[in-house]
């Protein structure tokens, strides 16, 4: 059974429809030259080199070579292409515009595409200009169509400076007002150039990136991240895209995730929404879960239970005394505890008590910290959606804030006007039901977005519904 059509669908609902990640396709061309406006030729001509080099060297090289290298498989083809207006309408917003309605969607937050690569760029004079020509193209492109689309722009986060000054050049000059901040950097291993460790701006961070925090609150603006972990120890095939996709967002999304949750981010920010995108849902509610479970047995009031020293060192060896195999009993005169793992070590306090940031008293306040202040991105046709919403299942009964995300103009939507349709199927199933799929299209995406911004809707297409929600 085919899923309805966005317009069809929309005629049944009484409240609209926001996408909080659909997709747009640069015209390469066009971006080039708005980075040599922003930055000048010559950081314009380096930075089509690279993507030429990215695009197009994995096919240059070898099998061996590409082995040798270790260069990921590219996507062989990574846009839709079984129809020819949906390719073009990914690229023109002028053409997305026109069909919104068909495709039922009411408003769109359009994350860039290219924008995905740009974190990766090593050299900072280069990364900057790239990513403040995307912003400046963005801004540019969209501002004709504001009543129904607004598009995100992208925020190194190699350093907390360098992600301030691009955070309030894209809100303050360009007027965005939404930031796809980086999840993660790869940085080097000291002494070992060739080897990189995953910082996730949290916990073992090598920056303190409280001051980004603190200004996207003062910019009043939402830290989403749609980072890839392709190219991390299990997703790095040089023959298989799939390979390295398969869980590519979740995976990145769940480690910044579990690391701004531990690092205390939602305790210190307690205004803050962040959003974890295209990852989908599930990885959410079994981190939600184990974050639990591990408080339960970890927390400062539990951990005191894992403690040797309360264990009677004589009344354990009486019983490996009188119970121990053979092979045991050769080697008792060795000190009992040390020999099974019981050594008793000296840390300080807030190293013991993983959670000491979080400053959780009770179940409550962990479920609380994570629930209210996470978001999570879903496309339509993931059936694990329904789980956000099972509160049967989830710790304390609670539902997760998933976010619809169209994810148009990327090759995993084939036809863009039954999008909404497909997410639609949850309640035809019988997973969510219809009040479920009001949140997950309209309720949530409008506190994720205004939580901070209460007119971030005004003068769209969803003002109205927005401030009868609101109650302005």
């Amino acid at each position: 059974m085919e899923a309805l059509r966005g317009a069809e669908l929309r005629e049944r609902l009484d409240h609209p429809i926001i996408d909080s990640d659909g997709h747009t396709l640069e015209f390469t061309p066009a971006w080039l030259d708005v980075v040599g406006e922003v930055a000048g030729r010559e950081l314009r001509d380096r930075l089509a080199a690279l993507l030429d080099e990215v695009v197009l060297g994995w096919y240059a090289l070898s099998p061996s070579e590409r082995l040798r290298r270790g260069a990921l498989r590219p996507a062989w083809w990574a846009t839709p292409a079984r129809n020819t207006l949906d390719r073009a309408t990914a690229s023109l917003p002028r053409l997305l515009h026109e069909r919104m309605d068909d495709l039922g969607i009411d408003f769109s937050v359009l994350y860039p595409s290219v924008g995905l690569l740009l974190f990766a760029i090593d050299d900072e004079e280069l990364r900057r200009a790239a990513c403040r020509g995307l912003n400046a193209y963005h801004a540019e492109l969209h501002a004709p169509y504001a009543d129904r689309m607004t598009p995100a722009a992208v925020i190194p986060m190699h350093t907390p400076a360098e992600a301030i000054e691009e955070l309030r050049f894209a809100v303050g000059e360009l007027g965005l007002r939404v930031g796809m901040l980086a999840g993660h950097v790869r940085r080097p291993v000291d002494g070992a150039p060739e080897r990189h460790w995953v910082d996730n701006l949290g916990v073992d961070a090598a920056h303190d990136y409280d001051p980004v925090w603190r200004a996207c609150a003062e910019l009043r603006i939402a830290p989403t991240f749609h980072s890839s972990a392709a190219g991390w120890a299990s997703r790095a095939s040089t023959t298989s895209y799939v390979h390295n996709h398969l869980g590519q967002f979740a995976a990145a999304g769940e480690a910044t995730c579990r690391s701004l949750f531990l690092d205390g981010v939602t305790r210190r920010f307690p205004e803050l929404r962040f959003a974890f995108l295209e990852g989908g849902v599930g990885w959410a509610c079994t981190l939600l879960s184990d974050l639990l479970g591990h408080w339960e047995k970890r927390g400062r009031d539990a951990i005191g239970d894992l403690d040797p020293r309360r264990i009677d060192a004589a009344e354990l060896q009486r019983l490996f005394d009188s119970h121990g195999e053979p092979r045991y009993r050769e080697r008792l005169a060795e000190p009992l505890l040390g020999t099974i793992g019981l050594h008793v070590t000296d840390e300080p306090a807030d190293m013991i008590d993983e959670f000491a940031r979080c400053e959780i008293e009770r179940p409550e306040d962990l479920v609380s910290l994570f629930a209210q202040r996470f978001y999570f991105g879903c496309e339509a046709d993931d059936p694990i959606n329904a789980w956000a919403f099972d509160r049967r299942v989830n710790p304390l009964g609670t539902r997760l804030r998933a976010v619809f995300s169209s994810d148009i103009g990327h090759w995993d939507v084939p036809e863009m006007d039954r999008v909404c349709g497909e997410a639609w199927e949850l309640v035809e199933r019988g997973l969510i039901d219809a009040d479920d799929f009001r949140d997950f299209v309209f309720g949530h995406p409008l506190a994720l977005w205004t939580a901070q911004r209460p007119d971030f809707f005004d003068g769209t297409r969803v003002q109205g519904a927005a401030r009868t929600a609101l109650g302005r």
